[in-house]
């Protein structure tokens, strides 16, 4: 697997490949606090048990950190390690870019012409 593919993370996709994670993450930031999951459910106008599931893929893929407190979960986005992927994704694509350019190789103009040198 080339650069790009060391740091694209399927887990990190599915996550924020959906609205409710992202309307999610957004009240989130909005609140500019750690939240629960009824306080959340509540603003949502969701079932406890749909917003904690999308909580947990979301914690799995890194996106937020839960500490307990008593006997709730409060949930908070992790910024510096979201941040860090995502700008980890962007230099990777950069990279590939350049590397792109630079050797022209993937273009069909140039795969057929090494074709036809590889061929005499």
């Amino acid at each position: 697997m080339g650069d790009l593919g060391t740091v694209l993370s399927h887990q990190l996709f599915r996550a924020l490949g959906d609205p409710t994670r992202v309307r999610l993450l957004d009240l989130l930031a909005e609140r500019c606090r750690a939240c629960s999951v009824s306080e959340l459910a509540d603003c949502m106008d969701l079932d406890l048990s749909v917003v904690s599931r999308h909580l947990a893929l979301l914690r799995a893929a890194g996106v937020l950190r839960a500490t307990k407190t008593g006997r709730n979960v409060l949930y908070e986005i992790q910024f510096d390690a979201l941040a860090e992927a995502l700008r980890g994704i962007a230099d990777a694509l950069e990279r590939a870019r350049d590397d792109f350019e630079s050797a022209g190789s993937c273009s069909p103009a140039n795969q057929e012409a090494d074709q036809e040198e590889g061929s005499q």
